[in-house]
């Protein structure tokens, strides 16, 4: 499994430390092991896709999350078996990452791999999004992987976006044609749409990085 992360991450230009890249193997062993007696993701799922759908694909966020020395507190909804958060979590230890994720099967393989790569930056709540008493701009970034549609997840989030808060929007390769279809441009502000392929598959995805007009537009100059 480890060289099918290597050759993803070379084809995605994405380079990790030697020790990152074996927690994340480390992760992806684990998943395919526990996914043998619990449903955390579809029991068929080849090693490549499991590799590439799930850790590569939410790898694709890293560079929009740690790109630079700005901390960042990123907010994961309905997390399942770690994606994008716990991945991310796993890859830079920089971040800091709370996974809100209710059924109790997959908390317990969250907190299992957690526990496994000691991990310290990230955290695990187990309930739904709104019993978590989050306050507005307590995340620097909000993100979701097929929870709901663009615009039920944005309303879902909204009263934790503050003015600096950036949501992502994971995306196939129509996400920005669907965007503009919404009509949510009086809402919501679109910051930036970065194109991709998954190395193995050539999937497109498309990552949406939006922002609450409103919370922007009213906070206080200076």
């Amino acid at each position: 499994m480890e060289e099918l992360f290597r050759l993803g991450l070379e084809k995605l230009g994405l380079d990790l430390p030697g020790e990152r890249l074996a927690d994340l193997v480390r992760y992806a062993t684990s998943l395919d092991k526990w996914s043998r007696k619990i449903n955390l993701v579809a029991r068929n799922t080849s090693r490549q896709d499991l590799v590439e759908k799930h850790f590569l694909d939410s790898l694709t966020l890293l560079p929009l999350v740690g790109a630079d020395d700005t901390p960042v507190h990123l907010l994961d909804v309905g997390s399942g078996a770690g994606f994008p958060g716990l991945v991310l979590a796993a890859a830079d230890p920089g971040l800091q990452v709370t996974l809100v994720e209710p059924r109790r099967k997959r908390v317990i393989f969250l907190n299992h791999v957690i526990r496994e790569l000691g991990l310290g930056n990230v955290r695990v709540l187990d309930r739904r999004l709104e019993e978590c008493g989050f306050r507005q701009d307590q995340f620097t970034h909000v993100t979701s992987r097929a929870v709901a549609a663009p615009e039920a997840f944005l309303e879902m989030v909204a009263p934790l976006l503050g003015a600096g808060t950036r949501v992502i929007l994971m995306q196939g390769g129509s996400g920005l044609a669907r965007w503009q279809d919404l009509g949510l441009e009086a809402r919501y502000r679109l910051l930036g749409v970065h194109d991709l392929r998954l190395p193995f598959s050539g999937d497109q995805r498309q990552l949406l990085v939006v922002e609450n007009r409103a919370v922007e537009e009213s906070a206080p100059a200076g």
